[in-house]
């Protein structure tokens, strides 16, 4: 199969995905938006109504973090199931494996983009100008996307060794939802070297903080900072993407045989 007929294969299966998802659901693509909203009142009602929280424009603030956040953890969660959810395909057909979850991981990439722009609307209406400076947006989500792709491909391959790490995904993206800075502010913190650490060892934590720079601070994000986390996730890609390709065969029977 040629390049150009992987990515229209992977470009169909996610087109079909989204709109077998839509029809499950009265509300249908309305619920792209109604979801992360959802979740943006409930984190406001807790931090702000109840724990009135000090940061300033809360609830901009926590809908540029959760709304990121969401993409990166749904999209995880469905590629790591990816390959269990498509067994039957794959006892069928000799594809190469890793197109299930690349088809998830662009499935949730064309919803994500929709939310954006209902985020960036928001922001305007809630007197944020738009600038140059949000034309960092596209190398921002470009990123988010590549590592989006690489922990996704990897949790799809832990899965088809065994059943016991979606749960361990799942809880991993629950401590990354405490320790990325969705509802509070990784710059809070006090000790320089413990802040750097964590930014360096969590690229999400410094993606959302860099979206924030872009759309709520109006400032360039940090080209070192960014450069971590293209290096973080290009290491991880290329590592996982060398590893499906070694254990093609292994994978479909780990999958099909259970």
């Amino acid at each position: 199969m040629t390049f150009s007929q992987t990515v229209t294969l992977v470009d169909t299966l996610a087109r079909f995905h989204l709109k077998g998802e839509s029809r499950q659901y009265f509300l249908g693509y309305l619920w792209w938006v109604l979801e992360p909203l959802l979740y943006v009142g409930v984190f406001y009602l807790v931090f702000e109504i109840l724990l009135n929280s000090r940061q300033q424009d809360f609830l901009y603030f926590l809908m540029v973090g959760k709304i990121t956040f969401i993409w990166f953890s749904k999209s995880v969660n469905q590629a790591a199931s990816s390959l269990e959810a498509n067994k039957g395909l794959m006892a069928q057909t000799n594809l190469r494996k890793e197109l299930f979850p690349l088809a998830v991981i662009l499935q949730g990439l064309y919803r994500q983009l929709v939310v954006f722009l209902f985020l960036i609307g928001c922001l305007l209406m809630g007197g944020y100008p738009p600038s140059a400076t949000w034309l960092w947006l596209i190398p921002l989500t470009a990123l988010q996307a590549i590592l989006i792709t690489a922990c996704g491909l990897l949790g799809a391959l832990l899965v088809s060794f065994k059943r016991d790490f979606r749960l361990v995904i799942q809880l991993g993206t629950v401590f990354l939802l405490f320790m990325s800075g969705i509802f509070w502010d990784i710059n809070t913190i006090a000790d320089a070297h413990l802040r750097d650490g964590l930014l360096v060892l969590n690229p999400l934590a410094n993606l959302i903080d860099c979206y924030r720079q872009v759309l709520m601070r109006d400032e360039a994000p940090n080209a070192t900072r960014l450069a971590w986390v293209l290096g973080e996730s290009l290491l991880l890609l290329i590592s996982v993407w060398v590893a499906y390709g070694r254990l093609q065969f292994w994978i479909a029977q780990q999958v099909v045989n259970r």
